[in-house]
């Protein structure tokens, strides 16, 4: 049985599909946890649903692309719990379906602030903190789309495996100060994000195929 009492968790997108799933999971083993989202709808409506755990939980929306959500983002997890020493950079986008040459410069911006721009401004942040405090630990939320190359989510698979480095950069800089730094790549779950390859049952049916048990995955699997 591992327990996570005594920890601080910032968990970004986490207010539905593999973000709730990892903060429920978080709260159930002990942990404090604040959890972000763009829309405050979204959190006062994923709150509702982690009300069983009280005054552990809380939420508040931000933008992870923007810095200046980050910087408040961080500050509310510290005057809620004190300093933040686990971060799961959940948060992200894929708004783009299609070729890679025939996207614009828009859909890629929009990809990689949330997808790797957020990520590196929220580790390096909460680093220094943990630095400063004994250690902790970083989680990344890539994908496989990061290891190998996604036909028609080509902005979206840069981003992952621009993510998949920095978790190894951050990883090998900050082990000597006892901050873990790991990334999870994730195939195809049952999320909103990814429904643009589930709800097409042509689609779902060929990528179920290809997998080992036969089906895709559900967001309770990524929480352990």
């Amino acid at each position: 049985m591992h327990t996570l009492e005594g920890k601080n968790a910032l968990v970004t997108g986490g207010t539905r599909g593999i973000g709730f799933a990892i903060a429920q999971g978080f709260l159930e083993a002990g942990a404090s946890v604040t959890i972000c989202s763009r829309k405050q709808e979204s959190v006062d409506a994923a709150l509702a649903k982690l009300s069983e755990f009280g005054d552990r939980v809380h939420g508040l929306a931000g933008h992870v692309g923007k810095v200046d959500d980050i910087d408040r983002l961080v500050t509310a997890a510290e005057e809620q719990f004190g300093v933040v020493n686990v971060l799961v950079n959940n948060a992200g986008t894929n708004p783009y379906f299609g070729p890679i040459i025939d996207s614009d410069v828009a859909a890629w911006d929009k990809t990689m602030d949330v997808n790797l721009r957020g990520p590196y401004l929220l580790s390096s942040r909460c680093a220094r903190r943990m630095q400063s405090s004994g250690g902790g630990s970083i989680v990344n939320i890539s994908s496989i789309a990061g290891l190998a190359s996604s036909p028609m989510q080509g902005i979206y698979s840069v981003s992952k495996a621009g993510l998949i480095m920095l978790t190894r950069v951050m990883a090998r800089e900050l082990g000597a100060a006892g901050i873990r730094v790991n990334c999870i790549c994730p195939g195809l779950i049952k999320t909103q994000l990814s429904e643009a390859l589930w709800a097409n049952p042509e689609l779902e049916s060929s990528i179920v195929s290809m997998k080992a048990l036969g089906r895709i995955g559900s967001p309770d699997e990524l929480v352990g």
